[in-house]
């Protein structure tokens, strides 16, 4: 199959990647000239691992190519991916559409024979019927299918999701589409992945209510989280009580400092926007969003309450910036907001992610990036774990003690033993769980907060 790929972000680049390496042809294209230049050169403009691999390996067996000029690509296509950016419009929540609809437009003007033509950007409900719509007004000759394929891609893991997925969601009753649509993931059939066919409204309603779904989780869990520390019991232990029940799965039960990231934060924030102007709201969507928000800037208290309720004057040591790990990706992180809360209150900050500094540069004031969390740690009165790297699990204590004005972690992701941290000679501070104070750290304490 030939397929054109519109839209070389996170989702059209590993779509793009993956479905040249089930065997098709597949061409990337993008407005972004230095982008697609960056992408013939051999260059990935994002983090994503095992991207760069796959990648180059479908470009050198002929199977993947970049371009700026979409006509060869659409006219030659057999299906045309619309995988742009849908990010909230400000002010008000709405998915921004405006990619996606001139996408569709230039789209038009070139398609030849029967083109499907596949959203794989996050929309709303109804998206699809405006895209036919446009191709109705711009090529009423046109001898295309629209049909909705949402992506379900974990961030760091985006590769095995895709060849791996629980399930492939295609919106169409069309059945020259549904047949095309099979033969695109017929590679998926030997792994026995179901795919569902519905209608294209509920194919688009499908992924928002995913993504809510997994929100509502975190925040649910974040707020047993608050009620463990109130009443003496671990948050780990509950998670775990209650993820054995196959009802609920374990999957999304890790407390934390609240969801970020290019998806929940935006799609439940559409999705509220749908369900309201539909007569029909979503009451506990809504007070995630409102809950998750209020999460970020607690973390920051939790922060202060360590240092005994003043860091003004004091250094923060922060350990993670982007919203999970293995990704650069900066959007929404909890950090975003923990830092500049801490900054208000007087603290100096120094901090350090393995992927993610470039963009945070751009995006936070008055920060001392360091080149390794041993930097981020020198002369640090509290270190605080915001994103759980796989570096920072197995960080050598003894050292970071020494390099530390006082031996106090806060660590919001739980990736130590409560025990074990007071054994090393910290005052350690987690999620959902008791905190305990080596005697070393309680001597100092008194120090480090004056």
């Amino acid at each position: 199959m030939r397929v054109a790929m519109i839209g070389t972000g996170y989702v059209g680049l590993v779509s793009g990647a993956c479905f040249a390496d089930f065997g098709h042809t597949v061409t990337c294209i993008d407005k972004d000239a230095l982008k697609i230049e960056r992408l013939q050169s051999g260059g990935i403009p994002i983090f994503e691992p095992g991207l760069d691999l796959l990648v180059a390996q479908n470009v050198k067996a002929g199977r993947l190519f970049f371009t700026t000029d979409a006509s060869q690509a659409v006219r030659e296509a057999d299906a045309v991916f619309i995988g742009v950016g849908t990010p909230s419009r400000r002010g008000d929540g709405y998915a921004d559409l405006s990619y996606v609809y001139a996408a569709a437009e230039e789209i038009a003007g070139f398609v030849e024979g029967f083109t499907v033509i596949v959203t794989k950007s996050t929309v709303p409900v109804g998206t699809g019927d405006e895209i036919e719509a446009i191709f109705k007004r711009v090529r009423p000759d046109a001898d295309v299918a629209v049909v909705s394929n949402p992506e379900f891609l974990r961030e760091g893991a985006a590769i095995e999701d895709f060849k791996r997925p629980d399930r492939v969601v295609v919106g169409t009753l069309e059945p020259r589409a549904q047949d095309l649509m099979r033969e695109i993931y017929r590679p998926l059939y030997l792994n026995e992945t179901p795919i569902l066919f519905t209608n294209r409204r509920t194919s688009e309603l499908i992924k928002y209510a995913a993504n809510a779904f997994l929100a509502l989780k975190i925040t649910y869990i974040n707020e047993m989280a608050d009620l463990c520390e109130a009443v003496g019991a671990d948050v780990q232990q509950v998670a775990r009580g209650i993820g054995l029940d196959g009802r609920i799965g374990g999957k999304f039960l890790n407390a934390g400092p609240g969801y970020g990231g290019s998806c929940f934060p935006k799609d439940t924030l559409a999705l509220v926007r749908t369900a309201r102007d539909a007569g029909a709201p979503v009451e506990l969507v809504e007070t995630t969003v409102k809950t998750n928000d209020e999460r970020k800037r607690a973390m920051a208290r939790k922060v202060i309450r360590a240092l005994e309720g003043d860091v003004k004057g004091k250094t923060v040591g922060i350990l993670g910036l982007t919203f999970k790990p293995n990704t650069d990706d900066m959007r929404d992180a909890p950090a975003l907001a923990i830092i500049p809360a801490l900054q208000d209150k007087g603290a100096r900050v120094q901090a350090f992610d393995p992927e993610g500094m470039h963009e945070a540069r751009h995006l936070l004031g008055d920060v001392d990036f360091k080149d390794d969390p041993y930097d981020v740690a020198a002369g640090a009165d509290v270190l605080v774990i915001v994103t759980e790297w796989d570096q920072f699990r197995a960080l050598d204590l003894d050292r970071i003690k020494l390099l530390m004005n006082a031996p106090v972690m806060v660590d919001l992701r739980n990736i130590y033993k409560p025990e074990d941290m007071r054994a090393r000679g910290f005052g350690y501070i987690s999620v959902g769980r008791a905190p305990v104070w080596s005697a070393a750290a309680e001597r100092r304490k008194t120090p480090a907060s004056t």
